[in-house]
C-alpha cells in the first residue's frame, strides 16, 4: 500500500483525547491540531458520545476541528460546516431507520429492563438507534455475550467496551451491522474517498470492527492487551502487511506516533 493517506478518522476517549492531563500528550495533540488546520487532509470524529458531548470535548481538550462526526457508535453522522455549524447527514438516518424502528428499541428496552446487571445510561447518552447500559467491567464480555444471545432473532447487536477512565463496562445496542466501521464506509462511499486514504486510530471495543475493516489501523498504547491482540490476529489472518501500527506512546501520543509511521504527519 504505497499512497498516502489523506484521511485521519479517530475515536475520542482514550485515543485522541489526553490521559491523565499528561503534558507531552497536550503538545502531541497540539502538533495534529496544527497539522490539520494547516492542510488539506481531512479529519473525522468517529466516537461513542452523542453530539453535544463531542462538541463539548471539542471545547474542553482543545482538540482539533474535524471535517465530519460520526457519533454514538456509529449511529448517527454530521457534517461540519465552515461556519462551525453541524448538519445531520439525513439519508444516514434513514438508513439505519429501514434496519431498526424506534418501535423495536423500546422492546428490546423493556425485556433488558429484567437485567439487574445493566444500568441503564444517562438520558442524554441514548440515541435514536443506540441503547446504552453500563455493567461491571470485569463482566462486561460475558454480559455482552448474554444478551447476544437472547437477542439473536433480532435485528440488533451488541457492542461492549471498557470506560478508559472510571472502568465501566459499556454496553450498546445497536442495529445490526451497525457500528462505526459500518458508518466510516457508508461515509467513504458517499464522498469518495478510497479507504486506502484513511488511517483509523482506537483503543477499545467498540472500535475493533474499524481497527479491522481494512483500513490503516493504529492501535495507541494504553488499548486493552485483548484487543490488540483480536486486531494483530485479524490483520494476520487477511494477510494484511504494513496496515497495523500498534503504538508506544498512549492516546495522543500514540495517535501522531501512529500517523507518523503511516506518513499521514512528517517525522520532526
Amino acid at each position: 500500500m504505497n499512497d498516502k493517506p489523506t484521511v485521519l478518522a479517530t475515536d475520542l476517549d482514550g485515543t485522541l483525547i489526553p490521559l491523565d492531563n499528561d503534558p507531552m500528550q497536550h503538545s502531541d495533540l497540539l502538533q495534529l491540531k496544527g497539522h490539520f488546520e494547516s492542510q488539506s487532509d481531512t479529519l473525522v470524529f468517529v466516537t461513542g458520545r452523542h453530539l453535544a458531548s463531542t462538541l463539548q470535548a471539542i471545547l474542553e481538550y482543545d482538540l482539533p476541528q474535524p471535517h465530519w462526526i460520526i457519533c454514538d457508535v456509529g449511529t448517527s453522522l454530521y457534517r461540519c460546516e465552515q461556519d462551525g455549524s453541524v448538519a445531520r447527514v439525513r439519508e444516514y438516518f434513514e438508513l439505519l431507520s429501514n434496519i431498526a424502528a424506534s418501535s423495536l428499541f423500546e422492546s428490546v428496552k423493556s425485556r433488558l429492563a429484567l437485567h439487574d446487571e445493566l444500568r441503564l445510561q444517562e438520558a442524554e447518552k441514548q440515541g435514536a438507534f443506540k441503547l446504552s447500559y453500563y455493567t461491571n467491567g470485569s463482566q462486561v464480555q460475558a454480559v455482552a455475550e448474554l444478551l447476544q444471545a437472547e437477542l439473536k432473532n433480532e435485528p440488533f447487536q451488541i457492542i461492549s467496551s471498557l470506560d478508559p477512565v472510571h472502568g465501566h463496562g459499556l454496553l450498546d445496542v445497536l442495529p445490526r451491522d451497525a457500528s462505526k466501521a459500518f458508518a466510516l464506509r457508508w461515509w467513504s462511499r458517499i464522498t469518495g474517498i478510497d479507504s486506502n486514504k484513511i488511517v483509523y486510530a482506537g483503543d477499545s471495543g467498540n472500535d475493533l470492527a474499524a481497527l479491522t475493516a481494512g483500513y490503516r489501523a493504529i492501535v495507541v498504547g494504553n488499548a486493552d492487551q485483548q484487543v490488540k491482540d483480536q486486531v494483530r490476529s485479524a490483520h494476520w489472518a487477511a494477510r494484511w502487511e504494513r496496515q497495523l501500527y500498534i503504538a508506544k506512546a498512549v492516546a495522543s501520543s500514540g495517535v501522531l506516533e501512529g500517523c507518523r509511521y503511516y506518513g499521514l504527519l512528517k517525522h520532526p
